[in-house]
């Protein structure tokens, strides 16, 4: 079984107020698919991401990458296999200037200053961020912290790239920027977004997460022509697919 594949068995997680955030979510995502988990505000999306590489722990049921369960004993294999970008860049930064940020990663890695520097260096260009490599991450704009972010990330060269809300702070340009990255990446995405025109573009398949619970699991388009699933979820159409507001006054004016 290739390590490129996530698994999820009768996954729970409780908080420790007794909140229940994941109730019984399953699914198996295959090598090189694009997967869209999508779904209001509180429908647990975030908290099911944190465990694809273990920065929480379920209450009950299973992770597996590959052939591999997640367990403290294979987390460190675990996180070399899956990159993990937080939806909040604070989260992620923590170094005195971005190059040490994004070379964090590959340094722990193992690998030769000359390859850390390669690394780092490819991945701030892949995301448009080259000229901030000197930079102290604090004195970023929310933008170019979301960019650098995603570069710690890419520079450790993951098989499997999970994002949370990866366009969340990014200007128009930014977010043209990152998706062409993404169609580029040819490995294993899994990310949660509200920008559902970038889950259309992007993701031939999506997962909708309501109450911890996963309410559908099929093809993107199909997922987003059911109006009354939407619905159930608090979610609505892509802006795409939702036609023109001012030419369907018209329409109505001249009937």
């Amino acid at each position: 079984m290739s390590h490129h594949i996530v698994e999820a068995k009768n996954m729970q997680h409780v908080y420790p107020d007794g909140t229940i955030a994941i109730k019984d979510v399953s699914f198996h995502i295959t090598h090189g698919e694009s997967v869209a988990i999508i779904g209001a505000n509180g429908a647990g999306k975030s908290t099911l991401l944190q465990h694809l590489n273990g920065c929480l722990e379920a209450t009950s049921g299973q992770i597996r990458i590959g052939d591999t369960p997640l367990t403290k004993g294979t987390l460190p294999d675990i996180r070399r296999t899956v990159g993990m970008v937080f939806q909040y860049p604070d989260d992620q930064l923590f170094m005195p200037t971005v190059f040490e940020d994004v070379a964090f990663g590959p340094l722990n890695q193992g690998l030769s200053d000359s390859d850390v520097d390669r690394r780092v260096t490819e991945a701030l260009a892949q995301v448009g961020a080259a000229h901030l490599r000197t930079k102290a991450p604090y004195h970023l704009s929310g933008g170019e912290k979301k960019r650098v972010a995603i570069a710690t990330v890419l520079a450790m060269s993951p098989d499997i790239l999970v994002m949370d809300e990866p366009t969340s702070g990014l200007d128009p340009f930014a977010r043209r920027q990152l998706m062409s990255l993404l169609r580029e990446f040819r490995h294993t995405k899994i990310f949660t977004s509200h920008d559902l025109d970038m889950v259309l573009d992007l993701c031939e398949r999506t997962i909708i997460m309501h109450e911890g619970m996963i309410m559908a699991d099929g093809p993107t388009d199909e997922i987003f022509k059911n109006e009354t699933l939407l619905a159930a979820c608090r979610l609505e159409k892509p802006f795409s697919m939702q036609g023109c507001p001012v030419c369907s006054r018209g329409h109505a004016q001249t009937s």
